[in-house]
């Protein structure tokens, strides 16, 4: 478990701090290949519970996995960018195999229409083959220039949703649903709170007709873009030549979305909740939800308390709770304490010689609410039905909590440019201004204060009373909401 060394306060360096979590917590360490990283199993067993979570949801709206190949021609993505104005991503390309030179190059995914749209074509040819749903979970590689772990590496794993459907109403539909999905995701698993809404045309997926997204806001006050969902309309069906035939005999081009999140998202986790101490892990993503941490002092002592310790573990596991009894010697209790909070597990349960006399475990929370104990005993007994309950309330007070700071972070109706300017090199957060329309004054603000606009915000989100002025003087016509972001 790490070296045991403190962290760099959040306050005094959030990016220090940040990169000195991943690797005390042991979610990732670095590879011999620059850019990319090393998933180790606690932070990838945050991954899997992430997957099985939206795995679940995905199927329930009716998407069904499917894997595509790694590898597609370069004729294939050359085709798509020569009809996707702007579609050109940082691609990894194979010219070798072996000691052979291939033919025509292979470029390892960046994204994967290029490959999927090819092979739809020979799926699709009635307006009975739609709709058309599919996942996929799957490793991509983009050449970032700059990196950081999770948040952007050369190599990362995601899921990348890639429908098709008869009409631009279908498309908007499963587009906006989807969105619904992240959102419901990142608020009740993550305990995450996000804003949803458009992107502009400047920040736009190439290629899409519309891009939402769901966007949240860090603990130092930046924006993360979380997950994008997008209605790319007919132009890759166009790219790839991908028709169907109307009830009435018509061949027209399908219509189409795709849709995606990535391990950006357990970085994502890191910075919505960690503190000084460490991570937090919202109950539902802890690989363990509680540790059980017997306590001894001689053999007797010790054979007690880990009686004592597996069957809280039978009770626990029994009642749905994934649990772990930390039984290591050579390791003082101290120790363990520290280890597991900075692991940022929920709950610590600690069984002394004392505890088991009375039949109870102290149980230690690792984020406590306002009106919340931190520390206090539970009978064994009770265990079973009071510390589901537990996790649960905790789960929401994380939401809760997350959702506090967000607001308190959030400033409402600036229209004045250089008090923008100042909230953007001091206090950062969210900003809802108005915006004229005009894409240059967008670029202008983003060159000068760093900040973009992240969404055109969903009804819900929007002021009472937006703004009647852009930043730059001129009416506006749309309430956004800017941020500095990562």
């Amino acid at each position: 478990m790490g070296n045991g060394k403190g962290l760099t306060p959040q306050g005094e360096d959030f990016s220090a701090w940040y990169n000195e979590i991943v690797q005390q917590a042991e979610l990732a360490s670095h590879s011999p290949v620059r850019g990319c990283m090393v998933i180790r199993p606690y932070g990838y067993r945050i991954w899997e519970l992430m997957q099985a979570a939206l795995d679940g949801m995905f199927k329930a709206t009716g998407h069904q996995n499917a894997y595509f190949p790694l590898f597609l021609p370069k004729s294939a993505l050359d085709r798509e960018a020569q009809h996707v104005k702007g579609f050109a991503p940082e691609t990894a390309i194979v010219t070798h195999a072996g000691h052979a030179q291939l033919e025509e190059p292979l470029v390892v995914r960046p994204t994967s229409e290029a490959i999927i749209w090819p092979i739809l074509g020979d799926w699709i040819h009635s307006y009975r083959d739609l709709p058309v749903l599919l996942n996929q979970w799957a490793n991509v590689v983009r050449w970032e220039l700059r990196t950081r772990p999770f948040l952007r590496t050369t190599e990362f794993l995601w899921q990348e949703g890639h429908t098709a459907h008869a009409d631009e109403a279908e498309a908007e539909e499963e587009t906006r649903r989807m969105l619904g999905v992240y959102r419901t995701f990142m608020e009740e698993w993550m305990a995450m709170p996000v804003i949803t809404g458009l992107k502009t045309d400047a920040e736009r997926f190439a290629g899409a007709l519309r891009t939402y997204a769901c966007e949240a806001l860090m603990k130092d006050n930046k924006a993360l873009q979380a997950g994008t969902s997008h209605n790319l309309g007919q132009n890759f069906a166009r790219a790839f030549d991908v028709r169907f035939q109307t009830e009435e005999g018509e061949h027209v081009y399908v219509w189409s979305t795709s849709w995606g999140v990535s391990t950006r998202l357990v970085g994502a986790l890191i910075m919505t909740h960690g503190d000084d101490e460490g991570l937090i892990l919202p109950p539902k993503l802890a690989p363990y939800e509680a540790v059980v941490v017997p306590i001894w002092r001689d053999e007797e002592q010790k054979e007690l308390v880990l009686e004592a310790g597996a069957h809280v573990r039978r009770d626990l596991e029994e009642a749905g709770v994934r649990v772990h009894v930390d039984d290591r010697d050579g390791m003082n209790p101290g120790s363990k304490y520290y280890e597991w909070e900075r692991r940022g597990v929920p709950v610590r349960l600690e069984i002394g010689p004392r505890d088991v006399k009375a039949g109870s475990v102290m149980a230690v929370r690792r984020f406590t609410g306002p009106d919340a104990d931190r520390k206090f005993p539970i009978p064994v007994a009770e265990l079973p039905v009071r510390l589901p309950a537990l996790l649960d309330s905790m789960q929401g007070e994380l939401l809760a909590a997350a959702r506090e700071r967000r607001e308190a972070a959030t400033i409402r109706g600036l229209e004045d440019y250089a008090e923008f300017q100042e909230r953007m090199d001091t206090v950062g957060g969210f900003a809802f201004t108005g915006w004229c329309g005009d894409p240059a004054c967008e670029q202008k603000v983003k060159e000068e204060t760093k900040s973009t606009i992240r969404v055109i915000p969903d009804a819900e989100f929007r002021s009472p009373t937006p703004p009647a002025r852009c930043l730059c003087g001129e009416p506006s016509v749309a309430e956004v909401v800017r941020a500095r972001a990562y």
